[in-house]
């Protein structure tokens, strides 16, 4: 039996002197903080040239990249922004804190991901942006969703957390929207532990996520102030020295993940009741996770199943990814907010927080035959081939004797 390397210890990530020398030089300069030192600097440079965008700001988390990126949008109180019903809760709540509603879009249960059908369906007048999230590394169908927001005019925030360099149409999420935010948490494709940074093309926007990250404040204005209510969300100069270093490996992670994840597509193609999921044919995906869809018609307990019979291998996957849509969570269902105001709750619109799962067919569907498995730079085609027989002998393990033939 093959232990797999995880991205939750060294085994699964690439860490080696660079990252180490880039700390002591740190450490030994005395300067921690990004306002004094150069790797903030250097990073946001590197990452916008490396993205494609015009204006990068490195901040301390993947949920604060989120929150910069809507309180550049500036929604008013009551305001409405669309979201997705599977994600993570660092890239909903900061909907919340600025006062704005989140308004949940059914997703495709093919890829877990929203569309520009499910999100045209809870558009409304007081829609102020919309948020994609392009999960696992597949990118969302952008012509489309662009397409939509362009003719109402709807600025577009890409969550882009788990798809570093992922692509639509060769341009590379993040600079498809008019914001881009990502993460540096432990398990993504480069990572600092935590950390991420927030792009655009915008000056404007840029501007004001610059000042959102910095408490509003003024640096190098002729009369600097504190313009408005923001918080401090920089970034350390050792997280930035550990995300430069890490930016330089970016390539060989991505080419890593896929080149593995098309060598295990390949050697399960052929077993009935599996399928994995697939980019669209104009994008490149870049696996934060390598995920299956389980037929339970076939195989017995589904995703639920095939993971318990996974463990027989030691092989570690997550039935159903986050268990529950985001919408059936107590923050959403009982409006637990601020003291018992529930703003910005007592704002919405009743048809905006209708959390009848009625509406979210394709989430329900979705979540229950995703199984996620993990993946990262450091497998190697052993790996993927003691995952593959694994998941094959699972499958067989469990295959149901009334299941329908293929």
């Amino acid at each position: 039996m093959i232990k797999l390397p995880s991205d939750q210890d060294i085994s699964g990530r690439t860490f080696g002197a660079e990252e180490i020398a880039a700390i002591t030089e740190v450490l030994q300069s005395g300067v921690l903080i990004t306002t004094k030192g150069k790797y903030g600097k250097m990073l946001e440079t590197a990452f916008a040239e490396k993205i494609g965008a015009k204006f990068a700001y490195a901040c301390n988390s993947g949920s604060a990249a989120v929150h910069v990126a809507v309180a550049a949008i500036n929604p008013n109180p009551g305001d409405e922004i669309v979201t997705t019903s599977i994600t993570d809760m660092g890239a909903l709540t900061p909907i919340i804190f600025q006062g704005a509603i989140p308004v949940f879009a059914d997703v495709d249960p093919k890829t877990l991901n929203v569309t520009a059908e499910t999100i045209e369906r809870v558009l409304s007048d007081r829609t102020k942006a919309i948020i994609v999230t392009h999960l696992f590394g597949n990118p969302c169908e952008m012509d489309a969703i662009m397409e939509l927001a362009n003719s109402r005019g709807i600025p577009v925030i890409e969550d882009t957390a788990q798809s570093f360099l992922a692509t639509v149409n060769g341009k590379n999420v993040g600079t498809i929207g008019t914001i881009g935010a990502f993460s540096f948490q432990q398990g993504k494709q480069m990572t600092t532990g935590e950390g991420g940074i927030v792009v655009t093309d915008d000056e404007a926007l840029a501007r004001r996520m610059y000042l959102f990250i910095n408490k509003a404040w003024g640096y190098g204005d002729a009369n600097p102030d504190h313009y408005f209510a923001s918080l401090n969300y920089r970034m350390t100069e050792l997280q930035a020295a550990v995300a430069y270093e890490q930016l330089k490996k970016l390539d060989h992670s991505v080419s890593q993940r896929q080149k593995m994840a098309a060598l295990l597509d390949a050697k399960i193609a052929d077993i009935d009741g599996i399928e994995s999921y697939k980019p669209a044919l104009n994008a490149t995906m870049t696996y934060w996770k390598f995920c299956l869809r389980v037929d339970d018609s076939k195989i017995e307990d589904g995703s639920v199943g095939l993971a318990k019979a996974l463990k027989v291998y030691d092989v570690a996957s997550a039935p159903r990814y986050v268990v529950k849509p985001a919408y059936k969570c107590q923050v959403f269902r009982d409006q637990n907010t601020f003291g018992d105001s529930h703003f910005p709750f007592n704002l919405a619109r009743p048809e905006a927080v209708d959390y009848n799962d009625d509406n979210f067919q394709g989430t329900i569907k979705g979540l229950h035959d995703v199984l996620v498995l993990p993946i990262n730079e450091r497998y190697d085609e052993h790996h993927i081939e003691f995952l593959a027989t694994s998941i094959r002998e699972a499958v067989e393990s469990i295959r149901r004797v009334d299941a329908p033939k293929a």
